[in-house]
């Protein structure tokens, strides 16, 4: 079998994942959250056969294949297979309804569709409604409406492809305007060309392969839906350095404290709600919970409070690295040690990232100032699809901004103080939403909080937060009183809300972000008047 899958493309210079297939394809690759244990070599048999299968139905290069999947091997499989044969490949949301998935189908031009049948329905409807041809539906268990995907393996060849070429990621993200928007990043060396895979399987990472011989003990723990970049980023790179990825499901504090236990997890990805979530539990549970095996836990998605952060660090110590990007592209980093430092900061930029901030005018901001950040693409350049405006507008040169207000101190350290359109404008004064989250989440009541501008007939917005208290904790306007004095205990007063109210929880994604607009929406009967 492996004299099998090196006959096409043999020719190719190959490294990480594909290269560690070929040298050691008993090793275990991954174990979804079925609890199935997968090797590297069935990993990319499957991944060949998908690749050839696709090819076979009529799918060919810059074409869209997408996926409706939970955290289970068959989403690293397509993703495999398309990732090979200069296809884009496009992961849905499953939590959207059937309309939603339609249109990013629809938007992205997806020929083909993968699914299982906890999804089915809504896939069905979606791909109706994008127009994705019968023929072209496949299920990975059975599902009316859907062709098994084992019919689309059957005498397939494990080889390599005998045409290979490098494909990307179409990622979409809701941004903050609720609809989502597709960023289509530009194929390494156009979509005509010959595939080096010498990134491996995960062509967003650059210098897998010099880091795979460090990796082979690596036991990465994927907690987070894959459909996002963060905790799909963090699959591939594991794969790539030699690693073996534990993939869950529904993410829970107990869960994951017991599959880094069992599996001695050496790495994993985490956001701040989750964080939260750990802090949380009794302090009998995390005095017993053997988190000794970790060495690197990577978190983004959300800014952290200072004060919840500082505490992961001490139950897990100097492990924990900060990553603040985007969808469109790489950021900034922050070890451990340099954040305590520099509590609140978000890092110095990423290898080759440069980051500039820009004022009202277009003028470029000295340290300490705030204003818009606008960074270089690192990687490959990108566009939103079917926005040629939005595109532009984003764009400053050859820098790009996503619309986050920060600034950098003299060390060259950004520190964020919130989203361009999240910002709270009261009485010509700039109120940054995050800075007051950050007050209220170190309150020993408060489990969440959104911080939104509600409409003020004299200040045009007024600052109020909508909170969420722990269990055992009853909401009451004294409590509501408590809050506000918190704030000003801590903040000028003009940055403290005016008013609180409680929600039995608030509008996050999977991946632990705030749905302001959604919170926001809720306080302004005519939406035109809040941008």
């Amino acid at each position: 079998m492996q004299a099998d899958r090196r006959a096409a493309g043999s020719e190719m210079t190959v490294d990480g994942f594909y290269a560690l297939a070929e040298a050691s394809p008993d090793r275990t690759a991954l174990v979804d959250a079925a609890g199935r244990s997968t090797t590297r070599g069935e990993l990319l048999d499957a991944m060949n056969r998908i690749a050839r299968g696709i090819r076979e139905l009529g799918v060919g290069t810059g074409e869209t294949v997408a996926v409706v999947l939970s955290n289970r091997r068959e989403f690293v499989e397509v993703y495999g297979a398309a990732i090979q044969s200069g296809l884009y490949f496009v992961a849905l949301n499953w939590h959207l309804k059937a309309q939603e998935i339609g249109d990013i189908l629809h938007d992205s031009a997806a020929k083909l569709l993968v699914t299982e049948a906890a999804y089915a329905g809504i896939a069905r409807a979606a791909a109706e409604h994008a127009g994705i041809a019968e023929g072209m539906r496949f299920a990975v268990d059975p599902s009316p409406g859907f062709a098994p995907l084992a019919a689309l393996i059957s005498g397939q060849s494990s080889a390599a492809p005998p045409i290979r070429s490098a494909g990307q990621i179409i990622f979409f993200t809701s941004g903050t305007t609720g609809r989502p928007k597709g960023v289509r990043k530009s194929f390494p060396g156009g979509p005509s060309q010959e595939l080096r895979l010498t990134s491996g399987i995960g062509p967003i990472h650059r210098g897998a392969a010099a880091a795979t011989a460090q990796g082979t003990d690596m036991v990465y723990l994927s907690s987070g839906p894959l459909y996002h970049a963060l905790p799909l980023a963090g699959v591939l790179n594991a794969l790539d350095r030699g690693g073996m990825v534990v993939m869950m499901d529904k993410w829970t504090p107990e869960g994951f404290l017991r599959l880094t236990e069992q599996h001695k997890v050496t790495h994993a990805s985490l956001v701040p709600t989750m964080f939260h979530r750990l802090l949380a539990l009794p302090e009998a549970v995390r005095a017993t919970a053997d988190v000794s095996s970790l060495r690197f836990v990577n978190h983004a998605g959300a800014p952290c409070p200072i004060d919840v952060k500082r505490r992961m660090i001490e139950w897990f110590g100097p492990i924990i690295t900060e990553a603040y990007s985007s969808t469109e592209g790489a950021g900034t980093t922050v070890s451990s040690e340099e954040w305590l430092r520099k509590p609140g900061t978000v890092g110095r930029p990423s290898p080759g990232v440069e980051i500039k901030i820009y004022d009202d005018e277009g003028n470029e901001c000295p340290p300490g100032v705030p204003g818009l950040v606008y960074m270089t693409p690192s990687l490959w350049d990108f566009e939103y699809l079917h926005d040629a405006d939005k595109t532009q507008r984003a764009r400053r040169g050859a820098m790009f901004t996503v619309g986050d207000i920060g600034y950098l101190d003299e060390d060259g350290y950004l520190f964020l103080c919130d989203r361009q359109a999240d910002t709270i404008v009261s009485g010509g004064v700039n109120i940054y939403p995050a800075e007051i989250e950050a007050t209220l989440a170190a309150h020993p009541a408060v489990r969440d909080v959104a911080v939104v501008g509600v409409p003020n007939e004299e200040w045009g917005e007024e600052v109020k937060a909508v909170v969420e208290l722990h269990p055992d904790i009853s909401p009451d306007v004294e409590l509501a009183a408590e809050l506000i004095d918190h704030c000003r205990n801590a903040l000028a007063h003009f940055k403290c809300p005016r008013s609180v109210d409680f929600a039995p929880s608030l509008d996050r994604d999977p991946n632990g972000k705030l749905r302001r607009h959604v919170i926001r929406s809720r306080y302004w009967p005519d939406p035109s008047r809040r941008i």
